[in-house]
């Protein structure tokens, strides 16, 4: 049976993002790709979705149980690529990954299917089972700088993420000088809370000192949004 996790979203502006980093870091640890000199790093993921969009409008449509498929690139480190597929039921989430090289994301990219090696791999069947039935082709490139605590008690995740951009029409994750666009403003982070089974009472209480609104924040959708 699939394992779930708790998923909240809100959208802060950066004083209250602030506030609350000086608070978590008493309580929690950085995430281990914290490298930077202000403890983020950048993050850049390629979304796949069919012809019809339906992972797109399935979102925009709130389908109670839906999943979609990225390769994920940190830092800009092409020695570190994942493909991910994320299961989403309701308010929980799920996530199944890989760490894939360079080779077969770049035939993933240019749709060389034919040519992966799936025979070690569950998720790169799976993967390559959806991208023939449904047709899935490379989607939107979302850019966007992290910075993540960790809390070892029900697994909690708090990441604020900031400077979120999307990239269409091209789909090179390594490119540099890729064209973005600005999706939130500068001012404004989207904090979001993962967590198994209960949320650890002392995160719940920093969390609940400054005015937060729940919203059901997707950077795959908004970003698809724009035209």
């Amino acid at each position: 049976m699939r394992k779930y996790r708790n998923e909240i979203k809100f959208v802060i502006n950066k004083d209250t993002a602030e506030i609350l980093k000086n608070k978590l870091s008493h309580l929690m640890d950085l995430d281990m790709n914290s490298t930077s000199e202000d403890n983020s790093y950048f993050i850049r993921s390629l979304y796949f979705d069919d012809l019809y969009s339906n992972a797109y409008y399935e979102k925009m449509d709130g389908v109670e149980y839906r999943k979609k498929y990225r390769i994920r690139l940190y830092n800009g480190d092409t020695s570190f690529i994942r493909l991910e597929c994320k299961y989403k039921h309701e308010n929980k989430t799920s996530k199944d990954q890989i760490l894939i090289d360079k080779s077969i994301c770049d035939k993933i990219i240019n749709g060389n299917i034919e040519e992966l090696d799936i025979s070690n791999s569950n998720l790169l069947t799976k993967f390559v089972i959806d991208y023939r039935s449904r047709n899935l082709k490379p989607s939107i490139i979302v850019d966007y700088k992290r910075l993540a605590y960790t809390y070892p008690v029900s697994d909690v995740r708090v990441t604020f993420d900031s400077k979120i951009r999307s990239g269409r029409y091209n789909y090179n994750l390594y490119d540099e000088d890729l064209i973005t666009y600005k999706i939130i403003d500068d001012n404004e982070v989207v904090l979001e809370v993962k967590f198994n089974e209960i949320l650890p009472e002392q995160i719940a209480i920093v969390l609940s000192t400054v005015p937060m609104i729940r919203q059901a924040f997707s950077k795959f959708a908004i970003c698809r949004s724009i035209k």
